[in-house]
């Protein structure tokens, strides 16, 4: 089979390791030739090209600004994108037939690219759901229903409607994730919709005790104390007013190190933070190469997420597979809505508050302090074995697909 995957992140090379690109390594794996298009910035000063890699065809297509851009440069180059994937899947891949098109969100304006590809070929659609726009602007602020805004929301909304009605089959990141979209989404058949989790190829990322003693050391982080770390987007999604909230209480812990590692559109506020508590368990760093920073995490002690207490759709991070892989326990600082408390809690890996209890995540700390870090890690690990693997998410993708591309 013919597979297109179609993608607004970057792709630095199609060897490399990320939720997107293993799945694909397993199309590979089965012998299906794999087409990528994926998008590079203009402020990378790089054309639209075409280059093979590792046996996978990678079409980067010049798009405005996405990254670290303003909102409305962001919306610009959201709207414009579905015209330029086309007009450069028209040029580069005009003989090709696809047989099954991928597509994560975000965002939802690959309607029209899927759309004209699915009239082309004929090729079956599966949209990977990676999350739910524009609810989760409404629900952090940065979308309304009402005003200019509101005119924006409705617009994305259609889209969203859109690209659930054209696509054959919608894999959601967990069960809460699918019944959101079914109750909120009336016109979606259930026939279509299943689970197909964030999933990784997984590695070997553990590290020996001498490692671990100097990669510590490399970044200055105590031996003798138990290492929290985050690590990922410092922004609007994360509740950084609550994680700030959180350290507070921590700042004379003799036990626990706190570890922030990323950047984003509120590193100013944690670094205003950080430079006024002083506080010698707790240290703030700009964000490392991916393979830097998969070193590090194995040679901390527990993972940490945090999302805003305001979402209602049911988020689910994919930084969780990261810390699952290393053998880290996992605490999870959320809103009630998503069920990635409970996944933790009921695989017995970890510890969950809510995102508005600061003295919950003072019980978590101390729980997690007091605990066989050792166990909570190998139970995430085989967790992880049993349902975050890229070959179970390929394989449920094709239980269907392969019968229906026939």
């Amino acid at each position: 089979m013919n597979i297109l995957f179609i993608s607004i992140s970057p792709i630095s090379h199609a060897a490399s390791h990320s939720i997107s690109l293993d799945l694909l390594h397993e199309f590979q794996k089965a012998g299906h030739n794999v087409h990528i298009v994926c998008a590079v910035e203009r402020k990378h000063n790089t054309d639209t090209y075409l280059s093979e890699e590792s046996g996978c065809k990678v079409l980067r297509v010049k798009i405005g600004n996405n990254k670290k851009a303003s909102i409305i440069e962001k919306g610009l180059t959201t709207v414009l994108l579905p015209s330029k994937y086309k007009k450069a899947i028209k040029q580069y891949f005009p003989d090709v037939k696809f047989d099954l098109v991928l597509y994560p969100t975000p965002p939802v304006t690959h309607y029209e690219t899927v759309k004209y590809i699915k009239k082309r070929d004929g090729a079956k659609t599966y949209l990977l759901l990676k999350d739910i726009f524009p609810q989760n602007a409404i629900d952090i602020g940065m979308m309304s229903k009402s005003g200019l805004k509101g005119v924006l929301y409705r617009y994305f909304r259609a889209k969203e409607k859109r690209l659930y009605a054209i696509s054959d089959r919608i894999g959601c990141m967990s069960q809460a994730n699918v019944e959101y979209v079914l109750k909120h989404n009336p016109e979606v058949s259930a026939d279509k919709i299943e689970v197909c989790s964030n999933s990784i190829e997984i590695q070997d990322v553990t590290v020996s005790d001498e490692q671990k003693v100097e990669i510590r050391e490399k970044y200055g982080i105590p031996l003798d104390k138990k290492v929290f770390i985050y690590g990922g987007n410092l922004g609007r999604p994360q509740g950084i007013p609550f994680l700030c909230e959180c350290l507070k209480t921590q700042t004379d812990n003799p036990d626990a190190y706190f570890l922030i590692v990323g950047d984003g559109t509120e590193y100013g506020k944690l670094e205003a933070f950080f430079n006024s508590v002083n506080a010698s368990n707790m240290k703030l760093m700009k964000r490392l190469p991916k393979e830097d920073y998969d070193i590090m995490v194995a040679a901390c002690d527990v993972g940490m997420i945090f999302l805003d207490h305001r979402f209602t759709i049911p988020n689910f991070p994919s930084r969780l597979l990261a810390y699952m892989q290393a053998k880290l326990p996992v605490l999870a600082c959320t809103d009630p809505n998503t069920d990635i408390g409970k996944v933790i809690t009921d695989g017995r890996f970890g510890w969950w508050c809510e995102s508005n209890d600061v003295e919950e995540f003072k019980t978590s700390i101390k729980s997690a302090c007091d605990s066989d870090l050792k166990i909570f890690g190998d139970n995430g690990y085989r967790y992880l074995e049993e349902n975050y693997t890229s070959k179970k998410a390929y394989e449920t993708i094709m239980s269907k697909a392969k019968s229906d591309c026939e």
